[in-house]
């Protein structure tokens, strides 16, 4: 099962987390620097990367942390999520920022590094 919340096309490398993501609280808004050291992707940059992650969690505020990435020329190319949630969802929209939800099955089979391209006008989303 996918499903597209934001539309779009883009090409790039995967870095896959399995840890929801706290957007106002863990990512620098102006870098995309995780800042958080409770995440694996600690003194990671989610710039121009297509970032999989299970979910966001956190105050809805985080809608707004993903604009001002995408403002600041440091956001993420796509999301690639196991649920939508109404903070990334509204980010991503706000942002245009393309993003996908797959099935827990999909989202293993990717690997953290990979290059990966999201279409979402193609019946293979993710290729």
């Amino acid at each position: 099962m996918n499903k597209v919340i934001v539309n779009g096309k883009v090409e790039g490398t995967v870095l896959k987390t399995e840890n929801p993501i706290n957007f106002l609280g863990a990512v620098d808004k102006k870098t995309g620097m995780i800042h958080d050291k409770k995440y694996d992707i600690f003194e990671k940059s989610i710039k121009d990367i297509v970032l999989v992650f299970p979910h966001g969690i956190g105050s809805s505020v985080g809608a707004y942390t993903i604009y001002s990435l995408k403002s600041h020329q440091s956001a993420p190319l796509a999301m690639i999520c196991q649920k939508a949630d109404l903070t990334v969802a509204s980010g991503c929209a706000l942002a245009n920022i393309p993003m996908i939800i797959i099935s827990p099955e999909k989202f293993n089979s990717i690997q953290n590094g990979a290059k990966i391209e999201i279409d979402t006008n193609s019946t293979n989303l993710i290729n």
